[in-house]
Order: C-alpha cells, then sequence, then structure tokens
C-alpha cells in the first residue's frame, strides 16, 4: 500500500542539520517511530511530499531548504519582554530565565509560542520566538515502517489539532514546532 492522503503512516528517521553527516537533531527508533495521518496537515508539507507514494519497507533520505521547512530565522520574533508579565502570585520564578532555556508561552489569540531565553535584564527578558530550526536545512533518512488505511477515529483525532509526536513522547517534523512534544526542536 502507497502513502497517500487518509493512510496511517510510521517511520523511523534520522533528522540531521545541514546533510547526511550533520549534527543529530532527532532519531526515532524502530520500537518508537513516528506515527500519523498522512494529509493531516500536522506535519511539514514538504516532508509529507518527500514521502508520498512510498511503502513499507522503503528507504527514504533527503533534504529540506528553511523556505521548505520552518523558514529564515525572522528578525522580528526577537522581542524583550518586561519580567513581570511572568508573575503569578505576586512572584517570579527567576528559574525559567536560564539561559537557553524554553518557556512555553501564549500569544493575545491563546496560540501556543514556545520562547527561547537570550538575555536577562532587571526588568526584561529577551526572548526568540523563531522555531529552533528556523534558517536550517533539515536531512531526514529513514524507513516507512507501515502503511494502513487511517481509521476514522484516527483521521478525527488528526483532524481535531492534536500534536502529531512519536509513540514515546518524542519529537517529530510538525509544522507547529516540535517542542511541544519535549524535546525542544
Amino acid at each position: 500500500m502507497e502513502i497517500t492522503r487518509n493512510k496511517f503512516v510510521t517511520v523511523s528517521y534520522e533528522l540531521r542539520l545541514d546533510n547526511a553527516s550533520g549534527e543529530l537533531v532527532e532519531k526515532t527508533e524502530d520500537s518508537s517511530p513516528l506515527a500519523f495521518v498522512f494529509g493531516a496537515g500536522k506535519m511539514l508539507q514538504m516532508f509529507e511530499n518527500k514521502l508520498e507514494g512510498l511503502k513499507a519497507g522503503d528507504n527514504f533520505s533527503f533534504e529540506l531548504k528553511p523556505d521548505e521547512a520552518y523558514g529564515d530565522k525572522n528578525p522580528q520574533a526577537i522581542v524583550e519582554i518586561p519580567k513581570n508579565i511572568f508573575e503569578v502570585n505576586g512572584s517570579i520564578d527567576e528559574s525559567l530565565f536560564k539561559l537557553g532555556n524554553h518557556v512555553p508561552m501564549q500569544d493575545a489569540q491563546g496560540n501556543r509560542l514556545d520562547g527561547i531565553v537570550l538575555e536577562v535584564s532587571d526588568e526584561n527578558v529577551k526572548m526568540d520566538f523563531n522555531h529552533p530550526l528556523a534558517g536550517d536545512t533539515l536531512f531526514f533518512s529513514g524507513a516507512v515502517a507501515d502503511v494502513r488505511d487511517a481509521s476514522e477515529d484516527e483521521i478525527m483525532e488528526a483532524v481535531g489539532g492534536h500534536d502529531s509526536c512519536s509513540t514515546d513522547g518524542g519529537c517529530s517534523p510538525d509544522g507547529g514546532g516540535c517542542s511541544t512534544c519535549g524535546s525542544g526542536y
């Protein structure tokens, strides 16, 4: 069975920066593959385009340029935020402000954003809201473990907005950013 829309797909893969020998960012094991409903809009569009038509047992290897993945770094996504917005019950948890820390936040519309702490002053925190892989070329290599028809429940769950995480709670190359799955990427 080929990978097409509304198929439930499981893949094991390695994600590296730049090329096949670049820095390892994410690796799924055969025992905990990435599982998703193809065409539900949860994965990067070009990631799906590269997998379309493959079958169980097929290997893959491809790169995604920044404009095919998370885009270029946007300098406007680096902002200074007053520390007082982190206040809860009259106090601020200073441990949030460790350099490099990922801090989950929400915008005015309630959308989840993850910011990375870049600098801390007495009054403000400078944070980067770019996706951690923005500006990077991504290199995926792996194998398709299984392809089957997705159940109606699986399709409804996928369309309903649930994160596309691997079965071990790790990361996936989803359009919403992997930091929601736990690894920070």
